[in-house]
């Protein structure tokens, strides 16, 4: 019987390179694909598209897999960079890693792989799927603090029918030591942090070059102008470092000590950024939310009712209630959360099994006492 074909990305990291390894253990027919999804100014010192490949070339050498790079970078640009800087120009905090896998890997290179006569494909994310009565899951990784499922939460049935996780059982300790033990060249690279096409520049260096913007007045919820901002696009809610106002006379606290500012609220029609003063500002708690965009890993929506929710990577699952169908959601929290922020994706579970999720539209502030 001929083995299975699998097509696994391979970006030149660790984790994408031991999932290759594991793969051709368990008796898969392995090929490998680097995907370039960028072509501007990809040989500066930021953009280490040559280097990457330059690993992954090197690491499939060790493991015995053929490797070979594909361009997806027009298809990139009009998926999911299009889609970030219109929302980055209407004043939301998009996510484009949850767009490029929408888009990209589980899209365009999935479609590349069945071409190449694939049976599946896989990638180094840490996240697992489960065929339960014909259906595919979802659910979050065993290495709890390395899931990856809320970047995975638009996957439909056909892409998770067709995908494989190697990474979903193992802890990212472990995948560090077989790395050295199989002494592949990238065992002690770091992890890469960037956003896949801006990598670690400077954000607002990069985001200069392709959204126009306008300075406007810094403002406190008392209507006070406090400052100046560069252009709405440049700040997120929640954001304490970089905004331009730390000279700013503060209300003092009972012992002299004055509370941190932050970015509570942008008025694009008014082109005011609000600032407030304390972590814990009503401006920066919300109650509930309101998504769109939205996508469901079975399909269709799941009952109203109690589930919990994640509204940013690296959050801890919080208690909600939901009320949604195919097109949009709300969720209702027990407990205000912090710097809801339009343009995120709010991401549903049900205990480990990742549901789906949105895009948020608008986030409700605390009521709070006057």
């Amino acid at each position: 019987m001929s083995k299975k074909k699998v097509v696994i990305g391979m970006s030149g990291g660790v984790d994408s390179s031991v999932s290759a390894w594991l793969l051709k253990e368990q008796g898969y027919e392995v090929i490998g694909l680097f995907m370039k999804n960028w072509e501007d100014d990809d040989d500066s010192e930021y953009c280490s598209t040559r280097e990457d490949w330059i690993d992954a070339v090197s690491v499939a050498d060790v493991v015995g897999v053929d490797i070979e790079a594909v361009n997806f970078a027009s298809e990139y640009k009009d998926r999911v960079f299009a889609e970030f800087l219109r929302e980055y120009q209407a004043g939301r905090t998009p996510n484009p890693d949850v767009l490029c896998n929408a888009e990209i890997k589980f899209k365009a290179f999935l479609d590349h792989a069945m071409k190449l006569g694939a049976d599946y494909i896989a990638t180094g994310h840490y996240a697992r799927v489960r065929e339960m009565n014909g259906q595919f899951q979802l659910l979050k990784a065993m290495d709890a603090s390395k899931d990856q499922s809320y970047f995975l939460h638009r996957l439909n049935q056909q892409q998770l029918a067709n995908t494989l996780f190697p990474l979903g059982e193992i802890h990212k300790t472990e995948v560090r030591k077989i790395a050295e033990q199989l002494q592949l060249p990238n065992a002690k690279k770091k992890d890469s942090t960037g956003i896949c096409f801006i990598g670690e520049r400077p954000f607002r260096e990069f985001l200069n070059r392709y959204l126009s913007y306008k300075p406007g007045d810094i403002q406190t919820p008392e209507g006070e102008i406090i400052g100046q901002h560069v252009g709405l696009s440049f700040y997120t809610l929640g954001q304490r470092k970089g905004i331009g106002i730390g000279g700013i006379k503060s209300h003092q606290n009972a012992d002299g000590s004055s509370d941190a500012w932050y970015v509570a609220k942008k008025d694009v029609t008014a082109n005011t950024l609000y600032a407030v003063q304390g972590h814990d500002h009503p401006w920066l708690l919300s109650e509930s939310l309101e998504a769109g965009q939205v996508s469901w890993v079975a399909g269709h929506a799941p009952q109203a009712g109690d589930l919990s929710a994640k509204t940013r990577y690296r959050q801890p699952d919080v208690a909600c209630e939901f009320n949604g169908d195919e097109q949009r959601f709300s969720l209702a929290f027990p407990q205000a959360q912090w710097a809801v922020t339009p343009g995120q994706s709010a991401v549903l579970y049900d205990g480990d099994v990742c549901l789906g999720g949105g895009i948020i539209d608008v986030a409700a502030r605390a009521h709070t006492e006057s």
